[in-house]
């Protein structure tokens, strides 16, 4: 395989890369839990947060925070899937010398 042909590939893997990113952004997920629910974009930019007022007093600081913590390991595990889906679907990375 030459230099050109292998540039070229590289070129297309960015263009696949950067068009899956875009794709991306238009999707969302939700998790919630406990009257707090966490809104992230497909590129795992939290697009939102919603506190219920019971959280808000400084006795459920920690517990918020774990609630936090949980939220946002569930939306990324979903965006997550989602890309994974979103690659399926437009048949996978065709990554140089993988195929």
């Amino acid at each position: 395989m030459s230099l050109f042909s292998k540039l070229n590939q590289i070129k297309d893997l960015k263009e696949q890369a950067k068009n899956l990113q875009s794709q991306l952004a238009q999707e969302s997920v939700t998790a919630e839990k406990c009257g707090v629910t966490l809104v992230m974009d497909g590129n795992q930019k939290i697009t939102k947060l919603d506190i219920s007022e019971e959280y808000l007093a400084p006795e459920k600081k920690e517990q918020l925070e774990n609630l936090l913590i949980d939220l946002h390991d569930e939306a990324i595990k979903k965006v997550q899937r989602l890309m994974a889906e979103k690659m399926k679907a437009s048949g996978g990375f065709n990554l140089p010398g993988m195929s």
